[in-house]
């Protein structure tokens, strides 16, 4: 935990710790209100949201001391954890799951658990990118990063629709790699498959470049 803090700026673990506790306010708000245990999914989803960050974070402090088969070990971690970040904009299909609490409130609340899980999963990039940057031209690493990014979009899928989890590619690979390649050798049989992923990869390319272009006209101004 101490490697993740150590990562950033105060201001930047301020924001990121006022967020979750905005989150979580809004869940226990809705448990005081209900009694009901539903969307208490939403606090693991987040937890596993975080993890990609804590990876990368633990990457970029320690960089300069750990080997080259710890850094692929960590990047692959960071790789399979990765697409729990946007998974949570996918939550917003339990929206109609209500319980005691009006519609609005249920609405606000996914979204700013999606909020969280973005914020969380673009500082990861962007810690990724720069580590990119020491080895190769920007360009080159902008491919890389919208490449990992339409790659988020299929683990969206896989885990939103085939209910895959990022520990399955250790705990059940076979089975795993079995769905994956079925929808590489029979891609026209999967129309929903390939949807989610190019436009979920789009969405999340666009807000990427969205970041660095304001960043860069922030500067400029």
């Amino acid at each position: 935990m101490f490697n993740f803090i150590r990562g950033f700026r105060f201001e930047v673990l301020l924001l990121l710790a006022f967020t979750v506790i905005f989150c979580f306010s809004l869940w226990l708000l809705r448990f005081a209100f209900t009694g009901s245990l539903m969307y208490v999914f939403l606090n693991w989803n987040l937890f596993l949201a975080i993890l990609p960050c804590y990876f990368s974070s633990y990457i970029v402090t320690h960089r300069e001391t750990i080997n080259r088969y710890t850094f692929f070990l960590l990047a692959l971690t960071w790789l399979l954890f990765f697409p729990n970040s946007p998974y949570i904009l996918t939550d917003l299909f339990h929206l109609n799951e209500r319980g005691g609490m009006p519609k609005w409130f249920d609405l606000i609340m996914i979204l700013s658990y999606a909020w969280a899980g973005l914020l969380f999963g673009f500082i990861s990039i962007f810690q990724m990118e720069s580590i990119l940057l020491t080895k190769m031209r920007p360009n080159a690493a902008k491919m890389i990063i919208s490449a990992l990014l339409f790659a988020s979009g299929f683990g969206v899928y896989l885990g939103r629709y085939l209910r895959w989890n990022s520990w399955d590619a250790v705990s059940n690979p076979i089975a795993l790699t079995a769905d994956i390649g079925d929808r590489f050798i029979h891609p026209f049989s999967h129309g929903r498959t390939w949807g989610v992923t190019l436009l979920m990869g789009t969405l999340l390319t666009f807000i990427y470049f969205s970041v660095q272009i304001l960043k860069m006209g922030i500067k400029k101004s």
